[in-house]
């Protein structure tokens, strides 16, 4: 028993070239009966498998349970193999196979233990490459975000805090301001990178977000205090006051973010 889970446990991650052999193979296949057709009626069973997966649709809940099942390691192993492919980390189809065909035979060439140690070590390598990008990018942001905010501070109307956040009145408000980091804002948005990305946006949503000024991130949470209701600001707003070294989406470790904020409405505890 605990073999053969292991046999999906593993093979889950190897699974995705068992789809994409299928594919080159009907491929392979179809260009063969283009150009003959000798062969169609020597392999029905084949044929009906084949007509099957054109549908899209299996007769039986047999079958829809087994589909599903393949689908779902193909499609975790397709992931993983994305994954690679972007890390320029190599995977061998020949093996990924082999290892797919056994694991369902529960025939493997290699123990539990075994399995799960190559497994381990590729787990390695891929968050060691993924490491090595992010640090990298990491270096990049801090240097390039330094350079801005102290290009920015310059700016006529740019206003530096003690925390460091810088902000721009673009229009000022007549209403209330939050009384402090308990109250809830309603606001419309917009977020980019240094460079122009977008990677947020309530405006682009149609809809303006409420939260509570404790629950962001720290820019937002003192920026937002210094404006009134009504008020449009832009904030600069340096790394460590924004996602520090976390990735978030669009956001690498270290960005310096710009948000342009329009405070809707300012709702108080009671």
């Amino acid at each position: 028993m605990k073999k053969a889970t292991l046999a999906l446990a593993v093979l889950s991650a190897l699974a995705l070239t068992a789809c994409q052999k299928e594919e080159a193979n009907d491929t392979t296949t179809t260009k063969a009966a283009t150009e003959t057709t000798t062969t169609v009626n020597s392999d029905a069973d084949k044929t009906k498998s084949d007509a099957h997966a054109h549908d899209g649709e299996f007769a039986s809940e047999s079958e829809k349970h087994s589909y599903a099942l393949g689908a779902s390691m193909g499609l975790f192993a397709h992931d993983r193999i994305e994954q690679q492919k972007s890390l320029n980390i190599e995977y061998d189809e020949a093996a990924l196979m082999a290892g797919f065909h056994d694991g369902l035979k529960n025939e493997t060439k290699y123990t539990v233990q075994e399995l799960q140690g190559f497994a381990r070590a590729g787990d390695m390598i891929l968050k060691a490459k993924q490491d090595e990008i992010a640090n990298a990018a990491s270096a990049k942001n801090i240097e390039e975000g330094a350079a801005y905010l102290a290009e920015n501070a310059k700016k006529e109307g740019v206003k530096v805090t003690e925390s460091g956040l810088q902000y721009e009145v673009l229009k000022e408000g007549t209403g209330d301001s939050p009384s402090s980091a308990a109250s809830t804002v309603k606001v419309h948005y917009k977020g980019t990178l240094l460079d122009g990305t977008e990677f947020d946006s309530s405006y682009s949503r149609g809809e303006p977000a409420t939260f509570p000024l404790n629950r962001v991130i720290p820019g937002w949470t003192e920026g937002l205090q210094l404006m009134k209701e009504g008020a449009t600001y832009r904030f600069t707003i340096p790394s460590e006051l924004a996602y520090r070294d976390r990735n978030s989406g669009k956001i690498t470790p270290n960005s310096t973010l710009i948000f342009d904020v329009e405070l809707l409405d300012v709702i108080e505890p009671e």
